[in-house]
């Protein structure tokens, strides 16, 4: 009868209801589900399906200052969840190209709304494939406004960046651009 008891109050600690042997178990099995769901979508591990936007950039040597601008401004997360989203990519050199001051100067923490503007200006919501684009065709973009597309043969641009590369992602699409795309002043 005593081990009916012992039993009964175990399979109610497994359902969480009741303590059952030591809490340092308990304790530890609470500490690994609260890491497993700290961090959101991007810190599900998954190396089988294919990867979202923000884990082709993590995996990616030349995306490394995009990311730490995505860490910055707490968009990790965001790019990380399901989409569909279509993000313009700058490389490294691409951010290069910005004056290493204004750089630095939008990755201060007082400085995380500009920051988040810009890289919103890099993200629509959706999927724009290139061959449902037309030249001259404005997409808007996460912050509110526009870019625009140019197509000429098989060359695509967006607003004065070419495209180099096109990525498909598990929740979008990726176009790894030559260039910065700056939103115009309001």
């Amino acid at each position: 009868m005593k081990n009916l008891i012992y039993g009964l109050m175990c399979l109610l600690a497994i359902s969480g209801t009741v303590g059952c042997g030591s809490s340092e178990t308990q304790s530890d099995t609470t500490t690994a589900i609260d890491a497993q769901h700290a961090g959101g979508q991007e810190a599900v591990v998954d190396d089988v399906s294919q990867k979202d936007i923000v884990k082709i950039a993590v995996g990616s040597a030349d995306h490394t200052t995009l990311v730490a601008a995505l860490k910055q401004a707490e968009y990790v997360d965001d790019i990380s969840n399901a989409g569909p989203f279509t993000v313009f990519a700058p490389t490294n050199e691409a951010f290069a190209k910005v004056p290493k001051e204004t750089l630095d100067d939008l990755m201060k923490d007082e400085n995380r709304l500009a920051l988040q503007n810009i890289l919103e200006y890099h993200v629509a919501v959706g999927v724009y494939r290139q061959d449902y684009l037309n030249d001259g065709q404005t997409v808007g973009m996460a912050n509110g406004q526009n870019v625009t597309i140019h197509l000429n043969g098989d060359k695509l641009m967006v607003n004065e960046v070419n495209v180099v590369a096109t990525i498909p992602a598990s929740n979008g699409l990726i176009y790894v651009v030559d260039g910065v795309l700056l939103p115009p002043a309001k």
